[in-house]
């Protein structure tokens, strides 16, 4: 019975670490196409009109998600921690009104700052073509890192900690 046990074991632990090693892949394959230019955005209009003005001289980390995606679900409470410490802007892309949007975030316990793509706008800016999608730029606004999919909390740390 033991050994049945430490097969399973071993065969779930080989399974978990092919299958990190493929979403990196398509991760990594769908981050190809993404905007890497450098930053030239200043400010954005949040919701209930505010305007947020991009901190000189500190990165930055721009989140793309949608209220209809499954995978942004999961991930925003990685969004809402890192957002505590960082400088983190994120963007409901096609989410419906900013009403739809506030309830959203009021429903899932989120505080981050959110921008109401509507019309797609900076999806297409950036070349969003899969959500979650997430850019690191440095203190200079110059594109550290990308990530098309789900990102571990202990995965954007160690982006932004990387990157100060």
């Amino acid at each position: 019975m033991n050994n049945k046990i430490k097969k399973y074991l071993k065969e779930g632990v080989i399974l978990i670490f092919v299958l990190a090693i493929a979403m990196n892949i398509i991760s990594y394959y769908k981050s190809l196409d993404l905007n890497k230019e450098k930053l030239d955005i200043t400010s954005f209009t949040l919701l209930e009109n505010n305007t947020y003005i991009i901190l000189k001289a500190k990165p930055l980390l721009i989140h793309f998600w949608a209220t209809w995606c499954p995978i942004c679900k999961l991930e925003g409470e990685n969004i809402e921690k890192i957002s505590k410490e960082y400088e983190v802007i994120s963007i409901a892309v096609q989410s419906g009104s900013d009403e739809e949007i506030q309830n959203y975030m009021k429903e899932h316990n989120l505080s981050f700052k959110v921008v109401n793509d509507k019309d797609g706008i900076y999806s297409q800016k950036f070349n969003i073509k899969a959500f979650p999608t997430t850019f690191i730029y440095d203190k200079d606004k110059k594109l550290k890192f990308s990530e098309v999919g789900y990102t571990s909390t202990f995965g954007l740390y160690t982006r932004m900690l990387l990157i100060k």
